[in-house]
């Protein structure tokens, strides 16, 4: 069943949905909509915003794109050209509800966002839009070995001496060189990753140790990705911790398959940190979630009662004193693939269940 729902392009999804809802359309604003209805393409001008500039109505056979005069020509022209959509416009210093209000009169059209008259169906389209279509599949394993690839490529660049604004500098100008969106880049150094579990780069120095984190997206996907990179030998602890948290890791990676419920992959987190000696850690940092369209779609947690299905994508973050780990896996038939594994790392190997696994290590530097 999933393998065929996947098979349909996101708006065949998004019509099929629509019937069987009972709904007359469906109006997006939001970025990852916005990409993921058109197949790759922006409309937004803020970087920082999570929606655009134009939105899209789908009423019946019907396809508009809504937004400003001062938008229109480039949306229409670059983003758009043709995809099928009318366009319905205002001046800039004109609001464009009076004429969303006018399309949409007496039909029962959602939304992805917040708007008067209008449900809010966000949380439904997250589950429509979560099973990735053959394309977008094939899409994010190119992401993902980019966002890798670049991540391990910056760990092997840095120098001591470099502040962390430096090293996530690099990082930006490797990703947005090649079009792709560095959506988050965190860098923290010695020891402030062991201080801070969440941490934006700052003026600091690096001495000895450094964890890179980037979620970079493309035509609305999202790769997530970190890695680590010591300079000189480890410290005893950390050596012990890294082996711990790589089977925190594979715990969650292993049993994230179709059927299960997000809470029970939640839950043998939970029991793989008190193994490890460590039973709070897990609440210092939220370990992931389901992925895709957005960094994480929504957080995972003992009470998430989403079921995974086949062709998901999910990024879990476990981290202990001193080490975190973070990649991007697609579940697939036979087995789960990280799409963020690149073959070209230092890893730790983890026996689970029988199978083998490879979990990034440490790149130790001299």
């Amino acid at each position: 069943m999933n393998i065929q729902i996947s098979a349909f392009s996101p708006e065949q999804k998004v019509k099929n949905w629509l019937q069987k809802k009972g709904y007359d359309g469906l109006l997006v604003r939001r970025r990852q909509n916005f990409s993921w209805l058109t197949e790759g393409k922006v409309n937004h001008i803020v970087n920082t915003s999570e929606y655009g500039v134009a939105d899209l109505l789908f009423l019946d056979d019907k396809k508009y794109c809504i937004t400003v005069k001062m938008e229109s020509r480039r949306l229409m022209e670059e983003e758009l050209e043709g995809l099928g959509y009318e366009l319905v416009e205002c001046e800039w210093y004109e609001s464009t509800t009076p004429l969303i209000s006018r399309l949409c009169k007496d039909k029962k059209v959602v939304a992805d966002f917040e708007m008067a008259d209008l449900k809010d169906a966000s949380s439904e389209l997250v589950q429509l839009r979560s099973p990735l279509s053959e394309k977008e599949r094939e899409q994010y394993r190119l992401l993902g070995q980019f966002a890798a690839n670049t991540l391990e490529g910056v760990a092997r660049e840095v120098q001591p001496g470099m502040s962390e604004f430096e090293i996530a500098s690099l990082v930006a100008a490797k990703t947005i060189k090649e079009g792709v969106n560095p959506q988050v880049i965190l860098v923290a150094t010695d020891e402030r990753i062991y201080n801070y579990r969440h941490p934006i780069p700052t003026e600091k120095r690096l001495d000895k140790y450094a964890m890179l984190v980037l979620c970079a997206e493309k035509g609305g996907l999202v790769a997530n990705v970190t890695r680590f990179v010591h300079f000189g030998p480890l410290p005893e602890h950390l050596k012990i911790n890294k082996e711990k948290l790589a089977k925190i890791d594979v715990w969650m990676n292993a049993s994230t398959r179709p059927g299960s419920k997000v809470k029970d992959v939640f839950q043998t987190g939970l029991k793989a940190y008190a193994e490890a000696g460590f039973p709070e850690d897990w609440r210092l940092l939220h370990q992931g979630g389901l992925t895709g369209f957005a960094s994480r779609e929504y957080l995972a947690s003992m009470n998430s009662e989403e079921k995974i299905v086949l062709y998901q994508a999910y990024a879990w973050n476990p981290a202990i004193r001193g080490i975190k780990s973070e990649d991007t896996i697609l579940v697939e038939e036979e087995e789960n693939t990280f799409l963020t594994h690149t073959g070209n790392w230092p890893y730790i190997e983890v026996e689970h269940q029988g199978r083998q696994y490879q979990r990034p290590d440490i790149l130790i530097r001299d």
